[in-house]
């Protein structure tokens, strides 16, 4: 039987996840791009193993992060038969990433204090 060396979320990552999750973004979503971050690339079977997720929530973890372009996705030929394995691997840096996830928070909390502005305006009297 074949061993595979696989990488894990250690206690640094599994907060990045919690962070990311706080800011709206999925558990499958925010444990991907916490595993990528500290992997050059992994394929889908890593990102199962090294995360925790079954693989119907890799797949919707990438369908959710594909809008973003923020990950590449690469096949890579398996001797024999069969479907050819799916690389991915980050696009973009993680800094990049942040500044996305901190533009979009301070949006949603430009939105709220205009609303409640706006509140406020409509019920005087």
């Amino acid at each position: 039987m074949k061993k595979l060396d696989i990488n894990q979320l250690d206690d640094s990552d599994e907060e990045i996840v919690e962070i990311l999750i706080s800011s709206g973004m999925s558990r499958p979503a925010a444990r991907t791009l916490a595993y990528l971050k500290k992997v050059d690339e992994a394929t889908s079977v890593e990102l199962e193993r090294g995360t925790g997720l079954r693989q119907p929530e890799v797949s919707i973890a990438m369908r959710q992060l594909n809008p973003f372009d923020w990950i590449e996705e690469d096949e890579e030929k398996k001797p024999g038969k069969g479907r050819p394995n799916k690389v991915y691997s980050l696009k973009v840096g993680f800094k990049d990433i942040i500044a996305h996830i901190e533009k979009q928070q301070k949006k949603a909390i430009d939105d709220a204090t205009a609303s409640i502005k706006r509140l406020k305006e409509l019920t005087k009297g």
